[in-house]
């Protein structure tokens, strides 16, 4: 489809942003568009958004190429319109909850992002400093609650399960965390600390532990289990993050006890790299591999543990309320930030390992609500850097980009339709004990 620029994107640059500076033409897309605008009216009117401007709006529309995006792509023109400051908000996760909720839907001919398998990029170090409290760290937090555990039976999708010795279901130890209260921006580095011992207790990591961690989630989870006296390997594919990571090391002072080395992708394949590991841990990667990817992912989790080990994988899941229609939000995060971004159910994540692999989900923690919270400071945190990033090469487009993707996703988990999880996975028993 053809486009014109408009004179608010003349300083965009075109050669990074082409989907954001291009706006959709061409012989019906003033017709189209016209409806757009029409309906997007009666979706805000629905979600009790006020579009006012001269009576305190929720969401102001600054330039009209809105409506040709929404008619073309839905809500990846939405984010796209954003980020071309066509639009703005007060309170851009408000707005967001109120479009969910109201359940926006992208017209039937709406063009979709091409989507990629994960190839193993990192975010910059930059950016991650930014939006961290340790400066490495950008996964989500746990922070001091109450838990409950109840031991939960769930069908087993082994081929042949519930024949001879395999039997039908096996028991998973389902722990849900409490809301978290009181939290301050303060709290953050503690709670990323907390979420990092949780993940190296579920892997039993103590002294003499050889463990794996991949891909590296920047240096925390090594960092923590040297001070546990284990020996760490971290793997990486992304050449800068390696160079961020060895300098953290360092001043960490655990370079002796951690081993970093990079890898040609985002899964280490037999020739890739070799080892046996009493534990490994993995750091919200799961959710970010394409569908064909995941099998191998597990494949590689098996042939690296010893039998009898144990893996701790953090990882966002979607819930059973995460519809195709809410799922069409994502499309920005799957176009400019994670290529093969589809969030499991926790179904999915338990069929997979099951039929890909020998081993078996025997521990689950919920700590969703946790994890909108570390969104929200996060995203405090950048907004107060906004000359950091500045400083840093973020241009404009990027730094509305990072808080639009930080609203949407703080917005997805407030709704239901997301939680995050960390699984204990151990290898599995084929006469049925555990």
């Amino acid at each position: 489809m053809s486009g014109v620029n408009s004179s608010h994107l003349q300083g965009i640059d075109a050669q990074r942003w082409p989907g954001v500076v291009q706006v959709p033409a061409g012989p019906l897309m003033r017709v189209r568009a016209r409806k757009a605008e029409a309906d997007f009216a009666k979706l805000c009117e629905k979600a009790e958004l006020s579009l006012d401007p001269g009576h305190d709006p929720d969401l102001i529309v600054d330039h009209e190429e809105l409506f040709p995006r929404l008619a073309d792509s839905g809500w990846l023109g939405l984010a796209e319109s954003y980020l071309a400051g066509e639009w703005r908000a007060w309170e851009l996760h408000e707005v967001l909850v109120k479009l969910l909720g109201a359940d926006y839907k992208a017209g039937r001919r709406a063009r979709k992002p091409e989507f990629d398998d994960y190839e193993g990029g990192e975010l910059p170090p930059e950016l991650v400093r930014l939006n961290s409290a340790d400066g490495m760290s950008i996964f989500g937090a746990v922070f001091s609650a109450p838990a409950t555990t109840e031991r939960t039976a769930v069908i087993s999708h082994v081929p042949g399960a519930g024949r001879n010795r395999e039997p039908g279901s096996h028991f998973v130890d389902v722990t849900t965390l409490a809301d978290p209260t009181l939290v301050e921006r303060e709290d953050l580095g503690g709670a990323q600390e907390r979420a990092v011992e949780m993940l190296l207790d579920a892997a039993e990591v103590g002294p003499g532990t050889h463990l794996l961690e991949v891909p590296s989630a920047g240096g925390a989870v090594p960092i923590a289990a040297a001070h546990r006296r284990a020996t760490v390997d971290t793997l990486t594919a992304d050449p800068d993050h390696f160079a961020a990571l060895g300098e953290r090391l360092t001043l960490a002072g655990v370079d002796d006890f951690v081993h970093a080395a990079e890898i040609p992708g985002a899964v280490p394949g037999p020739k890739d790299w070799r080892g046996r590991y009493d534990a490994i841990i993995s750091v919200e990667r799961l959710e970010g591999l394409s569908a064909k990817q995941r099998p191998a992912f597990a494949a590689a989790l098996d042939r690296l543990l010893v039998p009898g080990g144990r893996v701790a994988m953090q990882t966002v899941v979607a819930r059973d309320s995460m519809t195709p229609a809410i799922r069409e939000s994502l499309g920005l995060l799957r176009a400019y930030i994670w290529p093969g971004l589809a969030y499991p159910t926790v179904t999915e994540v338990h069929q997979l390992f099951d039929r890909h692999s020998g081993l078996r989900i025997i521990g689950q923690t919920h700590v969703g609500s946790h994890y909108a919270k570390t969104l929200e400071l996060q995203s405090l945190l950048f907004q107060g850097q906004q000359r950091e990033a500045a400083a840093d090469g973020f241009d404009v487009v990027f730094r509305r980009m990072w808080q639009f993707q930080y609203a949407l996703r703080e917005a997805l988990f407030e709704l239901g339709h997301l939680d995050a999880v960390q699984f204990t996975l151990t290898s599995r028993n084929r006469r049925g004990q555990r």
